[in-house]
């Protein structure tokens, strides 16, 4: 069969709709961009209770859904857990049925390259994370012993299974830092494109917003901690901090429901993060995992007004003046304090637009269309 200029095989790790968590937001906005620049799009995806919405039809060709294995006795393998969890003979014959290139998000999916080489089409794998320093960093966040331990063997594994990346021809880095990783290791196979997401241009907004906002998934230990770092913070302060999640941790909704000026907010939509947006003065985005460029920081920086993070939020990404950093809970706190008595700025917008003028999803998902035919 000849391969078509314009077919292309995606395989997700996830159901990548609705776009409400960092990985599965550059998937669906990556596919949306392929799809409008008229890339025939067969779609592959893992799917462990996302259910299987009507809104990407539209977008594919035709959608393969696979089960994802989570029976713990996949954590006995070599492979790793993220990797055997989603290993799917089903998956392969359909690559090999249909002859076009083949990407693949994250190191998650991409088991078909352990029995197959592929060599009659592309192979690009997304790199979403370094993972097994991704893993290693959950280890030192996660408190319960038995998720540490689990952290911290599967980095191990993760760190051996990258080699798996020799057999793809290209590997799409998703920050500068992850790139020179990745450039270092696998000598002229990896090209850096940032992250897929919805916005096209900066917002412009007045002058004052009404309180603190804190927005990620709650299920991430990470996520967790900052939360937890943002209370001790804001505890002493008289001033409001919203926490919103599309996930309910009902032990972090406990916790903030004894404090006046805390209060947690579920994500439903878009446009309801959006709204929140639109009346937040700060957004404060502490983290304590240096994983390149995260996706709640690009939407931010796009949407909201003052970004007020810890420096491994912003680390090595290019972004670090477009926000206040604090690198202890001291400065962070005092941060709080300087940024509640100061004006957002029409400059500000103006020094956005410039900064984030290489985020353009139309001109990366191009790169990769040149990448593939």
């Amino acid at each position: 069969m000849v391969i078509s200029k314009n077919q292309l095989h995606i395989v997700s790790f996830d159901v990548p709709y609705p776009p409400n968590y960092g990985g599965v937001i550059d998937v669906f906005y990556k596919l949306k961009a392929l799809f409008d620049l008229g890339i025939e799009i067969y779609f592959h995806t893992f799917e462990y209770g996302r259910g299987r919405p009507k809104e990407l039809d539209e977008l594919c060709k035709y959608i393969f859904y696979y089960p994802r294995n989570s029976s713990i006795t996949n954590v006995l393998f070599k492979t790793p857990y993220i990797v055997k969890s989603r290993s799917n003979e089903e998956l392969i014959k359909n690559l090999k049925r249909i002859k076009a290139p083949v990407l693949f998000e994250g190191l998650h999916t991409t088991s078909p390259l352990i029995m197959e080489n592929f060599e009659d089409r592309k192979v690009l794998v997304r790199a979403h994370n370094i993972e097994h320093l991704y893993y290693a960093g959950l280890a030192k966040s996660e408190n319960r012993i038995d998720k540490k331990i689990f952290f911290k063997t599967e980095a191990k594994k993760l760190r051996a299974y990258e080699s798996i990346l020799d057999k793809a021809d290209t590997i799409l880095t998703i920050s500068p830092s992850e790139h020179d990783y990745f450039r270092n290791r696998y000598i002229g196979n990896a090209v850096y494109i940032p992250v897929f997401h919805p916005n096209n241009k900066v917002k412009k907004l007045s002058k004052k917003g009404d309180f603190a906002l804190y927005h990620g998934d709650l299920r991430v230990a990470d996520n967790i901690k900052a939360v937890h770092f943002l209370i001790d913070i804001f505890k002493q302060l008289d001033y409001e901090l919203v926490i919103a999640s599309s996930f309910i941790n009902k032990t972090i909704i406990n916790e903030i429901s004894i404090h006046e000026k805390m209060r947690f907010v579920k994500i439903e939509n878009q446009n309801q993060l959006q709204d929140l947006f639109e009346k937040t003065h700060i957004n404060v985005l502490p983290t304590f995992q240096k994983t390149g460029i995260k996706l709640k920081l690009i939407n931010t920086l796009f949407n909201g007004r003052f970004c007020l993070v810890t420096s491994k939020m912003v680390e090595d990404t290019g972004l670090e003046k477009l926000c206040e950093i604090g690198r202890t809970k001291e400065e962070f706190t005092q941060k709080v304090y300087e940024l509640i008595h100061t004006d957002y700025v029409d400059d500000l917008v103006k020094e956005r637009e410039k900064v984030l003028k290489p985020f353009n999803i139309y001109e990366n998902a191009q790169k990769i269309i040149d990448l593939l035919f």
